[in-house]
């Protein structure tokens, strides 16, 4: 009976549709299971799937208040519930600390009852926040953890909480009547739940990230599907940051592979086998659909079918790489989504900002910075005779050289020994590093564990030959940069950098420059803004300092 439903199926969505390709680009071959390498035992199937409902979604409506289907990983069920309680007792902690800066009996002096100013203050207000981050999408599930785009969903909500608040403020005011509460304390009230909110949140991802780091929990387990190369080029760019919560747990080949190219995943490889079945063994719950093997829209399409009401994520990773979120928009176009992506914007009023935040910030930290200074040059020179600074030709923007400032850490005869230690060079790329290098000063290995040498660079940000945020100076007697390396001279190099937050010289030179060009291609003060606030947590933590 299940046949016969199934064929009846079939011919009522036409021929086309009725035979859903669940591996994208279906082998020639005759279907079989690659053995995963390694000592790997795949999981027992959990529920196979039934033809007739898995089907059932296929091109057919759907009742509009039929419940949806329940996800496999529901780690966020319990994370977004944290979350509103604590935008709740944020947004009452920003009332109750606006009460105790401004004088209470000023605040109610515009209402006859106080008991309905603490209730609007610790009741309707902060509901009226959840409401709002809920309506701005604060609570999505597929921007918490991760991105920057909770926290602009935050201050999105914070200006209609503000629009809001005046308005009604302003709506319910009898004609000619005075008082009531004052701007100050209204504005106060948002901003600083604004302040708590995000606080909140920071701490919130802290703790998530930490719990997936150390048990590998409230995570997504993703299949990716597509070539070889495809998958294992995401596969490495996912796995660089466990953070993220996305953990691939296999591969599925869209096309035939020997078995001696498959041995090099560091995952079970699959072919020709039912996704949603696959995916249901795995006991993962996301399905990407990697680079090529995505080309095919009509198997995609039917892919995306057939995984409505399974609760499974199906995720298009595309060809198109090292290019943000706000660089790209999508134009559809009679159906056909079209990724248009900007040219780098490193001109206008937000790089005149940076320029100004620059000399600005260098200006004030060398006057507060004085006696630091002083106290680090006379150690230098305590320890090892010689000049306290030292300055090094580098090339900077648009292939000016200039001389970059630096507190000296080596010995003074550091250039002559250089030669001689040529063999022991620990970077694959155009810089010399060795982590336990004899020619670095026991004050200089101080100095380079906790970044403090790179200090008398805001010399050079004054100076405008260098940024506060940027990619890190090259020397200049390497000879000239061609290729993709040329590409970071278009922006001035900086004192800190994504290269920096991102391993320092723990990284390889490939990965340093991809981060660069990743940083000149996306550049925004926002993102200048967040490298700032994680160098000091890489430089406290002094990770890749050598």
């Amino acid at each position: 009976m299940g046949e016969i439903r199934h064929k009846a199926r079939a011919t009522e969505l036409g021929e086309g549709a009725g035979k859903v390709a669940t591996s994208l680009k279906p082998l020639k071959s005759p279907i079989y299971e690659e053995t995963p390498r390694g000592p790997y035992e795949p999981a027992a199937a959990l529920n196979h799937v039934d033809p007739v409902r898995s089907n059932k979604t296929n091109g057919v409506a759907r009742s509009a208040f039929a419940r949806p289907a329940a996800r496999r990983a529901r780690w966020h069920r319990p994370y977004v519930l944290c979350l509103i309680l604590g935008d709740l007792l944020c947004a009452a902690a920003a009332s109750y600390t606006a009460i105790s800066v401004f004088a209470s009996d000023r605040i109610l002096s515009g209402f006859d009852d106080a008991r309905v100013f603490y209730f609007i203050a610790y009741a309707a207000l902060p509901l009226g926040w959840m409401i709002l981050l809920w309506a701005n999408g604060a609570y999505d599930r597929r921007i918490i953890g991760a991105g920057t785009d909770e926290f602009k969903r935050v201050v999105r909500t914070t200006i209609a909480v503000a629009a809001s608040v005046g308005f009604l403020a302003f709506g319910l005011q009898k004609s000619g009547e005075e008082g009531g509460v004052s701007r100050g304390s209204v504005a106060f009230v948002v901003v600083g739940a604004m302040a708590y909110i995000i606080a909140m949140r920071l701490f919130a991802r802290k703790i998530l990230h930490v719990i997936r780091k150390r048990g590998r929990l409230a995570t997504h387990r993703m299949l990716l599907v597509g070539s070889l190369p495809e998958t294992l080029f995401v596969h490495k760019i996912v796995s660089r940051n466990i953070s993220t919560g996305l953990i691939p747990v296999a591969i599925h080949l869209s096309e035939h592979m020997p078995a001696a190219r498959r041995a090099q995943a560091p995952v079970p490889v699959y072919s020709g086998r039912d996704l949603v079945e696959l995916v249901r063994e795995l006991k993962a719950d996301t399905i990407a659909v990697c680079g090529s093997a995505g080309g095919e829209p009509d198997e995609l399409r039917r892919l995306a079918w057939q995984l409505e009401g399974t609760g499974i994520d199906l995720v298009v990773a595309p060809q198109l790489t090292d290019v943000a979120g706000p660089r790209v928009h999508i134009r559809p176009i009679e159906g056909l989504p079209l990724l248009h992506v900007e040219e780098p914007k490193l001109s206008g009023v937000a790089w005149l900002a940076k320029n100004m935040l620059d000399r600005v910030a260098a200006f004030l930290g060398l006057l507060l910075l004085i006696p630091v200074f002083l106290g680090i040059s006379l150690a230098i020179r305590l320890n090892d005779r010689g000049p306290a600074f030292f300055r090094q030709t580098r090339v900077g923007h648009e292939g000016r050289v200039f001389r970059v400032w630096k507190f000296r850490t080596m010995y003074t005869d550091a250039e002559e020994r250089k030669s001689k230690l040529a063999a022991e060079n620990e970077s694959d790329g155009m810089l010399f590093k060795i982590k336990d290098d004899p020619r670095v000063t026991p004050v200089g290995r101080f100095l380079r564990a906790t970044s403090l040498d790179e200090l008398p660079q805001l010399i050079n940000v004054l100076k405008g030959e260098m940024s506060l945020v940027g990619p890190r100076p090259l020397p200049a007697d390497d000879g000239d940069y061609l290729g993709d390396v040329r590409r970071r001279l278009l922006v001035r190099p900086g004192m800190t950098g994504l290269w920096q937050v991102s391993g320092r010289s723990d990284l390889s030179w490939d990965e340093a420059v991809r981060l660069d060009l990743y940083y000149v291609d996306n550049w925004s003060l926002a993102y200048d803004l967040s490298i700032l606030w994680r160098t000091i947590g890489v430089v406290v933590a002094r990770k890749g300092a050598y």
